[in-house]
């Protein structure tokens, strides 16, 4: 009997010792997962020749494959960006690689910001969740 309260014992401490080491982390930082990826309204516009876009609407951003590279979907026939590069800057920011001052996408924890100029056409957006 005692031999079998012993077993029990040191299953129950072995189970409790694998859960709390793998249950949770708490240097996981939002940036390194999906935490930007959903849904963003807000003040979105597009300009190029032919077109000039200025409306309240939205932006589905998602993460791809590669884990550094993000989708950006618009609303209001606003063509989409496509495999933006993004590093981390401080906690919990994505700023994409390659900004500049006239030139930029920046994820925080509840505010998308856009300024992307490229062939002629430019995409901005000033969003929140």
């Amino acid at each position: 009997m005692k031999k079998a309260i012993k077993i029990l014992g040191m299953l129950m401490l072995a189970f409790f010792a694998v859960t709390s080491i793998t249950a949770c982390s708490d240097d996981d930082d939002p940036a390194n997962n999906d935490f930007f990826a959903g849904t963003y309204k807000g003040n979105i516009s597009y300009v190029d020749s032919d077109k000039n876009i200025s409306t309240n609407g939205s932006v589905f951003v998602t993460k791809i494959a590669s884990g550094t590279k993000y989708n950006f979907a618009f609303s209001d026939g606003i063509p989409d960006l496509n495999g933006v590069e993004f590093q981390q800057q401080g906690d919990n920011t994505l700023v994409m690689v390659g900004s500049t001052a006239t030139s930029y996408i920046r994820i925080d924890n509840n505010d998308l910001k856009i300024l992307y100029i490229k062939d002629g056409r430019t995409w901005t957006a000033n969003c929140t969740r």
